[in-house]
């Protein structure tokens, strides 16, 4: 029998296990939104904005570890959902996103909101594609679901027309797709591995580093099993926080431009740096001619492209980390790491990671504060200052996970991702820690909060400027805070140098906004109200709560690393 697109797309989202669907209607999905509309075993999550819409979809993809599903028009409805494919694509989040189009015979018209939504997209998805043919559609969506899922997950754009949406055609969904070249890898070279594993046990100063792969292959376990068997130390990148928990003897913290000081001068002396599920993007690497000079360097990550593309390794292992970890297991033995392990504490203890505390409340009493109040929790964080001291000083691993803009970094990303974890785990605890810049940026999607019953707990640290980029202009810019003081107003002089009694005051309310939503609203401004305040929150489950935090605007992230420095040479004071 014979059905309309739309069906078939309906059936198809209930062939892949779909449950849950952001979007957002327009006139080019009003059709797909009328035949969701008589079913009842797929919810459709309504944002306030198709940027709100697709971080929640991330959200959601990153807490359930299934795929996220979007759903917008053309035109503008495409065009706001690009960043968060960017931010997908650079976090190997698995998306499918499905935007409305104009019919056929008015493509290339330049008719009413008609984008070529697939050729602006196409470096930011795994793939993208404008169905011209009703027959091809199950065929497509069947492949968009399979690509967005397996191999290094991602993004994946399906443009629909809409005369596709209403022909009639097969009603048959694929059971499994077969895609001439795309064969994602799903085996590890034996004998590269065994190479690497020589190195690493030859070596006298060996370090583990493990990326965001690891969580993305679910290698968790199997690289704190290797850790242990081999007493090899381990640190991670600001995506890998949580790979080991964070109490593990073996685990030392972040490296990179905001790293720990003794994870920085690890990388720095180690002889064998073993690589796992990262990038080596610049936050990491800093200058590259400086970048782990002593060391023998092994790279195991299941994309091709990704390996000796920013830093040229000696041993390349194209594999997913979760089998290349498993058969590592097999061979581990105890190493002689102990003066090693010895040496990068000391190096711990001699700059250790530790904020004053003779200056009021500050972010590392806010992030321990968390640590005692949440034993499992999802925390998700937006971009900025915020960020950076959440990795720091939460203690991640077991139960409680962190969610974050890594390769992208997009500020607005905090609030409505957290929302989609939110609808994605509704027995968990979650937490949003943001900026005053970053909420501002997806701030209407707090009413997506109240209308999904999505109680959510909203740690707003406000210094009233665009943190991290004043940061940058205090160091390194004589103190020229160019557009970042989010108080300033027309009269106020081009040249301060900071906040003053002639200052005016700060809009909005942060307080007051949460309350006209319907959300509660408490303001701590010392470090006697945070205990209080988190207890009111987890009171509180039948709406969001905002917590505002005032903390000192000249508050630093420190280390700090300057753009294209060695990362031994660190800001520390």
């Amino acid at each position: 029998m014979d059905i309309t697109g739309r069906k078939l797309f309906v059936k198809a989202l209930r062939e892949e296990g779909v449950d849950t669907i952001f979007g957002y209607p327009g006139g080019m999905v009003t059709d797909i939104f009328d035949e969701l509309y008589k079913q009842e075993d797929i919810r459709v999550v309504l944002p306030r904005h198709e940027q709100g819409l697709i971080f929640e979809a991330e959200g959601y993809a990153k807490a359930s570890g299934k795929v996220g599903v979007c759903l917008v028009t053309s035109g503008p409805g495409a065009t706001n959902i690009i960043t968060g494919l960017a931010d997908a694509h650079y976090d190997s989040i698995p998306l499918v996103c499905i935007t409305g189009q104009v019919p056929l015979g008015l493509i290339g018209n330049d008719a009413f909101q008609e984008v070529d939504i697939v050729g602006m997209t196409q470096s930011v998805t795994k793939y993208g594609v404008t169905v011209r043919d009703r027959k091809d559609l199950g065929r497509i969506l069947k492949m968009a679901f399979h690509i967005a899922r397996t191999g290094k997950p991602g993004p994946v754009l399906v443009d629909i027309p809409k005369d596709i949406q209403v022909r009639t055609g097969d009603s048959e969904y694929p059971s499994e797709v077969h895609i001439r070249g795309y064969k994602p890898n799903e085996s590890v070279h034996i004998g590269q591995l065994k190479k690497a594993y020589r190195l690493l046990k030859a070596a006298k100063r060996p370090l583990i580093l493990a990326g965001g792969g690891i969580f993305v292959s679910g290698a968790n376990e199997q690289l704190q099993k290797f850790a242990e068997r081999t007493q090899i130390p381990v640190v991670t990148t600001i995506m890998g926080k949580g790979a080991l928990p964070a109490n593990h003897p073996l685990y030392l913290g972040n490296s990179g431009m905001h790293g720990k000081y003794a994870c920085n001068i690890a990388v720095s002396k180690c002889d064998v740096l073993f690589s796992i599920g990262t990038r080596f993007n610049d936050r990491i690497t800093g200058d590259l001619n400086e970048f782990a000079p002593n060391a023998k360097i092994i790279h195991i990550d299941i994309d091709t492209a990704a390996i000796s593309r920013n830093v040229v390794v000696d041993v390349p292992i194209v594999a997913d980390a979760k089998l290349a970890l498993e058969k590592l297991c097999e061979w581990a033995e105890k190493q002689d790491t102990e003066k090693w392990v010895e040496k990068m504490k000391g190096w711990d203890a001699e700059n250790p990671l530790e904020m004053r505390k003779d200056r009021g409340m500050t972010p590392q009493m806010i992030m321990e504060a968390i640590n005692r109040n949440y034993k499992e929790a999802i925390i998700v964080t937006d971009v900025g200052q915020h960020q950076m001291w959440a990795t720091q000083y939460l203690e991640i691993g077991g139960r409680k996970k962190l969610i974050t803009s890594g390769g992208l970094g997009s500020m607005g990303f905090g609030l409505p991702a957290a929302i989609g974890a939110k609808i994605a785990k509704p027995y968990q605890n979650v937490i949003c820690i943001t900026g005053d810049g970053g909420f501002q940026m997806n701030m209407q999607e707090l009413a997506t909060a109240i209308t999904q019953d999505a109680p959510i707990t909203i740690c707003l640290l406000n210094n009233y400027y665009l943190g991290m980029v004043r940061q940058m202009q205090q160091l390194f810019y004589g103190k020229r805070y160019a557009a970042t003081c989010l108080r300033k107003r027309k009269g106020c002089p081009d040249t301060c140098k900071g906040p003053n009694e002639a200052c005016p005051p700060y809009v909005p309310d942060f307080v007051k906004f949460a309350e006209c939503y319907g959300a509660h609203g408490i303001r701590v401004t010392e470090e006697s109200q945070i205990q209080d305040a988190f207890e009111q929150a987890k009171r509180r489950d039948d709406a969001p709560t905002l917590i505002e935090f005032f903390i000192a605007t000249d508050e630093l992230v420190l280390p700090m690393v300057k753009g294209g420095n060695p990362m031994s040479e660190m800001i520390l004071k």
